[in-house]
């Protein structure tokens, strides 16, 4: 079994510092890092595998196309993708620094309110 973190590691030394992962769901696993330009932490999102396998590499950056056209408020910038060492990634803000499991707590007074309406209390 391919060693992901240390691949990606090796695949964006100089660019990217990868700190760990932050977490995983059917088709990627996200790892949190410190874009080494710009002075930010991102994400970075990889696709797994096994998915990457049914997905050419064509596909992957015609659709990360679409995506860096889009903007809108509730829709996360892409900063950055590609693929390398057969990894196909794309890279974003990290929006909560802390696992994904602690999202909830860790996040909560983050989450904007409705307009209009004011905590009570």
């Amino acid at each position: 079994m391919v060693d992901l973190e240390a691949t990606l590691r090796s695949a964006l030394i100089g660019r990217y510092a990868i700190e760990g992962e932050v977490g995983r769901g059917g088709t990627s696993v996200v790892f949190r890092a410190h874009d080494l330009k710009h002075h930010r932490t991102v994400a970075i999102k990889v696709l797994r595998a096994e998915f990457a396998d049914e997905v050419s590499e064509e596909r992957f950056h015609r659709e990360i196309e679409v995506v860096a056209g889009l903007a809108h408020p509730h829709i996360l910038p892409l900063y950055d993708s590609g693929a390398a060492d057969g990894l196909l990634y794309f890279i974003m803000p990290l929006v909560c620094p802390r696992s994904c499991r602690d999202w909830p707590r860790s996040c909560s007074a983050r989450r904007s309110r409705p307009s209009g309406r004011r905590r009570r209390r």
